[in-house]
């Protein structure tokens, strides 16, 4: 996997983002979903924000790894929002079972 990489920050208002770099393609699906239920299961933020702003596509794979987090996030009360996903992925990810009140566009909100 050598053009994956994942950032993970905590923002000031106490969200963790995450935030992959490149293609979710089957190279990178088991790295990208250790990031993932970690964050739920361990770090237990009260908001995860996964940013797909530099993802420019989605594999099946991992079209079901981020449905099923949402699931997950549930059931440990985080909330999850999936980030500045293209208009392509966005379809993907609604078709895949991922509520469209998940996906958000850029935080416009300034406290």
């Amino acid at each position: 996997m050598p053009n994956f990489s994942v950032d993970v920050r905590t923002e000031a208002d106490g969200s963790l983002v995450i935030t992959p770099r490149d293609v979710l393609d089957a190279e990178c699906a088991v790295q990208f979903r250790q990031t993932l239920v970690h964050a739920v299961r361990k770090l237990r933020p009260l908001r995860l924000i996964v940013d797909l702003a530099e993802v420019p596509t989605v594999d099946p794979i991992n079209l079901g790894t981020l449905a099923a987090l949402c699931d997950l996030a549930d059931d440990h009360r985080v909330v999850v929002f999936l980030q500045n996903a293209s208009a392509e992925i966005a379809d993907d990810l609604r078709a895949a079972g991922v509520p469209s009140q998940r996906l958000r566009k850029p935080d416009r909100i300034t406290a």
